[in-house]
């Protein structure tokens, strides 16, 4: 058997390094996402303000957006499996800080590490399956890579807070850390830059832009000029974009304001809370495989009938939220669970567009200008809707109102606005680069 025919059906070797990598993916987005639902307890834990409270998150955000960009360039130097060990003792160290922190500022400092070992799971875990799978895998494994490891986003949600809340808050964060240092070991242990079949990088880089077949490299190339070559193409930027729109309101509400939202807005207990809060992972589960089928049935359309679709439902569903008598029904803030959950789904696509016309000597540096759209815009969610609560006089746990949340969410429309018609122009402007839509479905 040829080494390429290997490549084309993947072996036991192969999904050992994918799955060791996507369970890394979940330990990341349990530790992201670890004040989704002890938003409360931080608050009171630090004395903090909805201002300062949303600097925890944005910090955190504003870290790993920063990182996305550097960590693909050292991605495209030295492979996935140092990165990625790298990011989960970065983890830890965090969440050992962030154990035994009791002032905003270290906190803040705790949530910076976190942020910046966050930043690096992901895009290893795209180069692992770049690198380990045939080209015509990737979309399937990406949105699976996307939706399995939204799995730790209910660890966040539930168990963490039974825990804490069963022991101490010491005892909670303290083993998040000792989770991140089993994974940095783990990883490294299991996780290689590349296939054995493949002894060394080929020099010479090809793209096919009918499958989006890419060839691995070793690159010379200055770092710089892979950036600027990255973010030259209109694909990149529309996959920016695409990133940007789609998955912050759920990232926004996920990571810091969803829990208190449905606690002291809607007037939900802890429980009901989190059911609602894991089921919309559950619904991102569901709408994952529905979106990557459509978007492969209907490749031509993925933008206008996948992409700005789903910023849309976001949107309208979330007004209608805002704009009910009262607190919503149960049901209705289900309908919200489902339309953030089709954002998450959706903002898989743009890393298609990165991976299809990026040659992958510079394909980790795409995808991180790609991963950073989307959390470039949930900083500025959290943060916008923090100022908000703030400005209305709700900015601490005994102050919160349904009315204030109704006023704060209102700042994401500007996000989707923005975002949309930034997603219309690089569409086009793809289109003409590449010399008219018959030549890449758009």
């Amino acid at each position: 058997m040829t080494p390429t025919t290997r490549l084309e059906a993947p072996g036991w070797r192969t999904w050992t390094v994918w799955t060791v990598g996507v369970v890394a993916y979940v330990v990341s987005i349990i530790n992201r996402t670890s004040l989704s639902s002890v938003g409360v307890d931080a608050a009171v834990r630090f004395d903090a303000d909805a201002s300062a409270l949303s600097m925890f998150a944005v910090i955190q955000l504003a870290v790993y957006g920063a990182l996305q960009v550097p960590v693909g360039l050292v991605l495209d130097r030295v492979g996935a499996r140092p990165v990625i060990a790298t990011g989960m003792v970065l983890m830890a160290v965090g969440q050992l800080v962030m154990a035994f922190a009791d002032a905003v500022g270290i906190g803040i400092l705790a949530r910076v590490l976190i942020g910046a070992g966050d930043a690096a799971v992901f895009p290893s875990v795209l180069r692992v399956i770049a690198t380990w799978f045939p080209a015509q895998r990737s979309p399937v494994l990406v949105q699976l890579t996307g939706i399995i490891g939204q799995l730790g986003q209910i660890v966040a949600v539930a168990p963490l807070a039974a825990l804490l809340h069963a022991t101490s808050w010491s005892v909670a964060f303290g083993s998040l850390a000792g989770l991140a240092v089993l994974f940095a070991v783990l990883t490294f242990a299991i996780i290689r830059n590349r296939p054995p079949e493949r002894r060394a990088d080929p020099v010479d880089t090809t793209v096919d832009t009918d499958t989006g077949a890419i060839r691995v490299v070793r690159s010379s190339a200055d770092l710089r000029e892979g950036f600027r070559e990255s973010w030259a193409h209109p694909a990149t930027r529309l996959g920016f974009w695409s990133h940007f729109t789609t998955p912050f309101a759920g990232t926004a509400f996920v990571l810091l304001w969803g829990f208190p939202f449905l606690t002291a807005g809607q007037g939900l207990s802890p429980a009901a809370a989190s059911l609602v809060m894991s089921s919309l992972v559950l619904f991102s589960i569901v709408a994952g495989p529905i979106i990557g089928a459509l978007s492969s049935r209907h490749p031509t359309r993925r933008s206008r009938w996948l992409v700005l679709p789903t910023v849309a439902l976001q949107a309208v569903v979330w007004l209608v939220v805002i704009a009910w008598p009262g607190p919503a029904p149960v049901w209705l803030l289900i309908v919200l669970m489902v339309a953030l959950a089709t954002g998450g789904s959706a903002s898989m696509i743009a890393f298609d567009h990165a991976r299809t016309f990026n040659p992958s000597h510079r394909l980790s540096t795409a995808t991180g200008i790609v991963n950073g759209g989307g959390f470039l815009a949930a900083l500025i969610a959290i943060l916008f809707i923090g100022i908000a609560m703030d400005v209305q006089g709700a900015g601490t746990p005994d102050t919160y109102s349904l009315d204030a949340f109704r006023i704060a969410f209102l700042t994401q429309l500007p996000l989707w606005l923005l975002g949309s018609i930034a997603i219309v122009i690089e569409r086009r402007r793809t289109i003409r680069h590449i010399g008219g839509p018959e030549n890449y479905p758009w």
